[in-house]
């Protein structure tokens, strides 16, 4: 599956949308993803940092190598951080369940970006350790 692929294959994932509300799913996600072994980036504008973490205003202020970019924005707002995501080397764009919009999949995949649309990448992990454990492997973040 490529969501097991992008799970296993890549650490350093940019949080755009990130919520520092507890509650909220962006924020559940960034820090279940922390704590499985993943290099979380926050992204949000409006916040100076978050998880405890320094958190940027975009993709292109990240020092760091981003790997996969979790979209957290309406569907209307994800065009631009597609094209940021290109920009800045991104290899991966997941966008978060509810979050669809077959425009910017299309570029992200023209630009050679793998893409998954409407899935959760918590409840994808989850899923794939459940199938990991289940087929004799051994508890880690990562199969």
């Amino acid at each position: 599956m490529l969501e097991d692929r992008i799970l296993t294959d890549y650490r350093n994932v940019a949080v755009v949308g990130i919520s520092a509300r507890p509650e909220r799913p962006s924020h559940r996600v960034a820090v279940y993803l922390s704590e499985h072994g993943y290099n979380v980036i926050p992204v949000n504008p409006a916040l100076e940092e978050v998880i405890g973490r320094t958190c940027y205003p975009d993709l292109s202020s990240i020092p760091d190598r981003v790997e996969v970019v979790d979209i957290f924005r309406k569907p209307e707002d994800v065009v631009p951080v597609v094209r940021e995501a290109t920009r800045v080397g991104a290899k991966a764009v997941w966008m978060q369940e509810g979050v669809i919009n077959e425009e910017a999949a299309s570029l992200a995949r023209e630009a050679g970006l793998l893409v998954v649309m409407d899935r959760c990448m918590l409840k994808e992990h989850v899923r794939m350790l459940r199938e990991h454990m289940q087929s004799g492997g051994e508890q880690s973040g990562r199969p």
